[in-house]
């Protein structure tokens, strides 16, 4: 009955409005109302879904670059600027006499066309101008694209790699030389489920930045281990794909400390939003110290395979290793999701840890290879954690020297001989188990 009350109402007002002010202006009125609704609403949701400039990468209502740190960053950003202010006065010309022509020799005045068939003055001028201008503009354009290919006199070289859904940094020449990282998304799982607050960096933090020194000439060697990959830092004004078979190069030459953010531009899978860049310029003070302690801890990681490790670690470092690489698609449950299996009850987890061990390593169907992206230890982990972890019990564990002996092709029993169970846990260790098998 209200409702009903309401709708005679708005329809008497909508009549009474159109018979004094005219149907054309009410409808006017209406379509202003329309308008002003929108833009309100869109304010409003523009503030409570605000968010803070993010640290190292685009500042709140930023239109333009992100702001240049290297002198590649600032070629490009005066490039911008250049090319936006010819095509701005071109427009504003071209569509000025073409508006001042329609409006001041309309019809409606009297203005009867011309009727001509050619004139080479004007041919001649709309054929120089538009080539002098293409010129200005190639010349700057020239230069820096130049000044971006000459990755000669280098100070640190570094290899990228890129990985569904990761990088791979290798130093290989300069200062850190021999160290690798592989740099994977870190957000808490917490915040991607929605149980805790996002914050500023929310999908652009990792757990192995790329560390360089400040003012030193950083060339980059592109390539990529199973799809196209894009590395792209915007304050350093690079962006380089990486193909996997093939190695590019191009270089960066940071001038202020801070921590510098990027993404990876080239669609290369389910996950592709989720592998940002993340960059920390530091003082040559703090890159000598951060390299010596990395040098350190690469130096323990090489001596670890060497020696049998207990359940108890292989399942905290696993536990790390599977958050970190595998929860995105199987779920931090194990349930999976979609096309990715669960793993809690799978058949090849709680089946032969050999056959886990050769689809770890060599992939199959939209399961990705790891044999590149994580070492022995890592494999080995995650794969005790899995086989132990949620409803599968299947008391085994996996060591290093086992993911070896598949890498290379050996039987588990020739290559690690049957070993003591743990005391940490009823696991037993995978080698002696398939020596009973036999």
């Amino acid at each position: 009955m209200v409702g009903a009350m309401r709708l005679i109402a708005r329809r008497l007002a909508d009549g009474i409005g159109m018979a004094i002010l005219g149907k054309e202006f009410m409808k006017a009125i209406k379509r202003a109302s329309c308008v002003a609704l929108s833009i309100g609403a869109t304010l409003a949701a523009g503030s409570a879904h605000a968010v803070g400039d993010a640290p190292g990468g685009p500042r709140v209502n930023q239109l333009n670059f992100q702001d240049p740190v290297t002198a590649v960053a600032r070629d490009l950003w005066g490039l911008h600027n250049l090319m936006l202010i010819i095509c701005t006065l071109i427009f504003i010309g071209v569509f000025g006499v073409m508006l001042y022509s329609i409006i001041a020799h309309r019809k409606s005045k009297g203005y009867k066309p011309a009727n001509f068939h050619e004139s080479t003055t004007v041919e001649i001028v709309w054929t120089v101008v538009p080539f002098l201008i293409v010129v200005m503009m190639a010349l700057p354009a020239t230069k820096a694209v130049i000044a971006m290919k000459d990755t000669t006199n280098a100070d640190l070289t570094i290899k990228v790699t890129g990985y569904q859904w990761k990088w791979g940094y290798d130093y290989v020449k300069g200062p850190g030389e021999g160290i690798r990282l592989i740099s994977t998304l870190s957000t808490p799982r917490a915040q991607v489920d929605g149980r805790e607050p996002k914050t500023d960096t929310y999908l652009q933090e990792v757990d192995h930045p790329l560390v360089v020194p400040v003012n030193r000439k950083i060339r980059i060697l592109t390539t990529a281990a199973d799809v196209i990959h894009s590395w792209y830092v915007p304050a350093f004004g690079v962006k380089q794909d990486a193909f996997p078979g093939v190695v590019r190069d191009t270089w960066f030459k940071a001038e202020k400390i801070g921590v510098y953010r990027g993404f990876c531009t080239e669609l290369c899978g389910k996950e592709h939003a989720f592998m940002p860049v993340v960059v920390n310029v530091v003082s040559d003070a703090d890159y000598a110290k951060w390299v010596d302690a990395t040098m350190k801890t690469n130096v323990a990681v090489v001596e670890d395979p060497k020696r049998d490790f207990s359940a108890a670690e292989l399942q905290a470092r696993g536990e790390k290793v599977y958050i970190a690489n595998c929860a995105v698609c199987h779920q931090a449950n194990g349930k999976g999701v979609g096309p990715f299996p669960a793993l809690d009850g799978s058949k090849v987890v709680n089946g032969p840890a050999v056959d886990q061990i050769k689809l770890v390593l060599h992939g199959k169907g939209q399961m990705p290879s790891w044999q590149r992206a994580l070492n022995d230890i890592d494999i080995a982990a995650v794969i005790t954690y899995q086989r132990n972890a949620w409803g599968n019990h299947t008391g085994e564990t996996v060591q290093p020297r086992d993911v070896t002996a598949v890498r290379a092709g050996q039987p588990l029993q020739a290559a690690a001989p049957a070993r003591p169970a743990q005391q940490q846990t009823n696991a037993t260790p995978l080698a002696a188990r398939t020596k009973t098998a036999a």
